[in-house]
């Protein structure tokens, strides 16, 4: 589901136990010759042969290839010794019946759009009879008729700016772009602002031809292409909408579909900016803001005059229930079996799929490879080594959430870390996840070697994020501004910071519901699958051109994550290190204390412009405009809950990153039980049975995906959404109830201290 591009924010926190090097495979040997002898194993070759099986037909769910996909993959981890098996669910899965747009009214009416990607020269895939026509998933099917207007990218400031011209959506169906948010924001945004009917195109000043040459020449996105996905709301919940909080097993309770929230209400469906153009050129009303205008060789309104455009939109769909095949195998740990050390990535795409998520999931493949391999040596795992394969990731992260729901128990005892891929391309090396690991991940990624320059991923990445900040960038992320990378970027002792996770991806129920800390590993930023995202031509052909030639990166991937998985397994001691965790926390909270001034200082300075009539005044009157509605009044946010919690966690962190260090060595068998006992349920502090406001699901009170921004991570998301909303009694609610988190959190460090003090 997640398209991943740039560099990174890197890494996890902390490996303060170095991997054992003791094995039971005869004869000894230390930590780095086994991971040579893994990286041997990995074959690219052999890589490019499975992404060639596993994208040689459309592998949405309930389509005939993704229930063969899972059968061959959990077929291959047998093979290479794995104890693998597939678990089934029953979700809620709509697919389109039948969808109609056509231009009825305007300039340029009738005319009918096309609703199914054509082949293009040089790439025709053998299969195409069964790929999904336009659509996305968990829209409201409906059949409407109503004018056109054009909002932008769709965000809540780009419905601020037609308030300001004047122009209402209401009634209306609205055309947004692709980008400057999540998909599923757009027809949200749209419904709640009273629209009967939503369509989003790719312009291509984004994707298409103002970026690279079209597809298959270049990278880019064709005239006819088309991004599908998911519009269900899932910063509510993700997984099927009819079993929140449960695993959808066959006789699971379930809810009726009319009262499931993260269905949408009104109809929807993707364009391509080939059939957009003719819309949007039928569209009069005011001239679109500069910042409304992408590419296209049009003249951009955003509708609402007399005899602008009118369209008909119509969409039916099957909302039966449909079966997922999640794939899990095993490797029994040696010593621990009772530790999880669990690892993922999606099978399902919505047509090919080949970048987005095959290309993850053949590095996954290599790895269970290499590790069977090994196991054949005589190695074995010292803590359970869990690899799965799951289904229904793209319409909303369905068979990771059923199954981390059915086994949230058993996951919240045994669970050490979850470690996530999705889709991979050539480029920089980037990892984001629970804070603790920033240290461990910066140590695993200066021991992988980068294909293309010969150097470390992570000094290479290091090298990117100086770059960027020397040109008054952040190497491609907005958080390079922050201390912690200014000063990571030129100084080789500083790890690189990991950044924090919001949603998109399959680790949202471990991370956000259960309490199990979560990575994501990727690379990118110079393979560009972004021009095919979920369309037809996110093939074998062009992930094999443009997303990673050879499939070095792909190879690189697997490398990575397997030193990481294996460390992890094989440790003795904890690899986290807290007081990573505590100063991000530090930072987080001074991030939100500078938005609770910045938000009262905007209501002050727009009550004051518009007592002095300043909107009207600077409006020009040959023009439809009206003045913003007013905010309110934001009074201070106490504060001192939060200043308490974050330094007492400072103190126990650092008291307990001194203790492992000095005498994490010396602790016998028995000891180190006690203190994994302590360490391993520790992210589950906190965890708040309130959950976040509006959505009880997301119990984390320091990660969460943002309610309005996606797949955006929201840090400290009770505190700073109620202060960005203005519901300010909730804000104060929140600083309470995230120290109290923040404080269990830090008593659990201080049992973990007393243990390696003797206690």
């Amino acid at each position: 589901m997640k398209r991943r591009v740039g560099l990174a924010t890197l890494l996890s926190a902390c490996a303060i136990g170095a991997v054992t090097t003791a094995w039971a495979a005869p004869p000894p040997m230390d930590s780095k010759a086994l991971e040579a002898r893994f990286d041997a194993q990995i074959d690219p070759a052999e890589m490019g042969t499975w992404l060639k099986l596993l994208a040689a037909e459309p592998n949405h769910v309930g389509s005939v290839h993704d229930k063969t996909n899972a059968e061959w993959i959990a077929a291959q981890l047998k093979s290479w010794g794995w104890d693998a098996k597939i678990e089934t669910f029953s979700v809620l899965y709509p697919t389109p019946i039948s969808e109609a747009l056509e231009l009825v009214g305007g300039p340029g009416a009738p005319f009918k759009a096309t609703l199914q990607e054509p082949p293009v020269p040089g790439d025709q895939p053998t299969y195409t009879k069964d790929a999904l026509p336009a659509y996305v998933a968990f829209q409201g099917d409906g059949d409407v008729t109503a004018p056109l207007v054009y909002a932008n990218y769709g965000m809540p400031e780009d419905y601020l700016a037609l308030e300001r011209m004047g122009v209402s959506v209401k009634g209306k169906i609205v055309i947004t772009r692709y980008g400057g948010g999540w998909r599923g924001l757009k027809p949200l945004l749209a419904q709640m602002h009273g629209a009967a009917g939503a369509l989003i195109y790719s312009d291509p000043k984004d994707d298409g031809y103002a970026t690279d040459d079209v597809y298959p020449k270049g990278a880019a996105r064709p005239a006819h292409g088309f991004q599908r996905g998911s519009v269900a709301d899932m910063p509510i919940y993700p997984g099927d909408p009819l079993t929140p909080g449960v695993g959808a097993t066959k006789d699971a309770k379930r809810i009726d579909r009319k009262d499931a929230p993260v269905i949408l209400k009104i109809p929807c469906l993707p364009i391509s900016y080939g059939d957009a153009q003719v819309l949007l050129a039928s569209l009069n009303g005011p001239v679109a803001p500069a910042n409304f205008r992408g590419s296209l060789p049009i003249t951009y309104h955003v509708g609402g005059g007399e005899g602008s455009g009118k369209a008909h939109l119509a969409v039916q769909s099957d909302w039966s229930q449909k079966t997922l095949y999640d794939v899990v195998g095993t490797l029994k740990g040696s010593e621990a079996p009772n530790d999880w050390i669990v690892r993922g990535n999606h099978h399902d795409g919505w047509v090919m799929g080949a970048s987005d998520p095959l290309s993850g999931q053949i590095a996954l493949l290599a790895e269970a490879k290499a590790f069977g391999a090994l196991m054949k040596t005589g190695w074995k795992p010292k803590r359970t080594i869990v690899y799965t394969s799951w289904d229904g990731e793209e319409p909303g992260l369905l068979g990771s959430t059923e199954w981390a729901e059915t086994h949230g128990d058993e996951l919240k005892a045994k669970g050490v870390v979850y470690i996530n891929t999705d889709g991979n391309g050539r480029g920089f090396f980037r990892a984001e996840g629970s804070h603790a690991f920033q240290h461990f991940v910066n140590q695993v990624s200066a021991d992988v070697k980068d294909p293309e320059t010969g150097v470390s991923v992570r000094d290479r990445a290091r090298a990117r994020l100086a770059v960027g900040l020397s040109e008054g960038g952040g190497g491609g992320r907005g958080e390079g501004q922050s201390p912690q990378m200014k000063a990571a970027a030129n100084d080789p002792s500083k790890d690189i910071p990991l950044g924090a996770l919001g949603s998109g991806s399959d680790y949202s129920a471990f991370l956000q519901h259960l309490g199990v800390p979560s990575i994501d590993f990727g690379y990118g930023g110079e393979g560009e699958s972004g021009g095919v995202y979920h369309s037809l031509y996110d093939d074998y052909q062009h992930h094999s051109t443009f997303v990673d030639p050879g499939f070095a990166y792909d190879a690189t991937l697997a490398k990575t994550v397997g030193r990481a998985v294996m460390r992890l397994a094989d440790t003795d001691l904890p690899v986290q290190r807290y007081g990573d965790f505590a100063d991000t926390v530090a930072t987080y909270l001074d991030e939100v204390k500078k938005l609770a001034d910045t938000t009262r200082d905007t209501a002050r300075t727009q009550a004051r412009l518009l007592g002095a009539n300043a909107y009207q005044l600077a409006a020009d009157p040959t023009k439809p405009h009206a003045n913003p509605a007013p905010f309110a009044a934001s009074p201070t946010t106490d504060f001192a809950a939060l200043d308490g919690a974050v330094g007492k966690l400072k103190a126990s962190a650092a008291a307990f990153d001194a203790a492992l260090s000095a005498k994490g060595e010396g602790l016998n068998k028995a000891q180190r039980a006690r203190l994994d006992a302590v360490i391993r349920p520790l992210d589950q502090t906190m965890l708040r049975p309130e959950g976040l406001p509006g959505r009880p699901w997301y119990m984390n009170m320091v990660y969460a995906p943002g309610r309005f921004t996606g797949y955006g991570a929201k840090t400290l998301p009770g505190v700073r959404e109620a202060i960005e909303e203005r519901r300010f009694d909730d804000a104060q609610k929140y600083v309470g109830l995230t120290s109290q988190a923040l404080v269990a959190y830090a008593g659990e460090l201080d049992r973990a201290t007393a243990i390696l003090n003797g206690g």
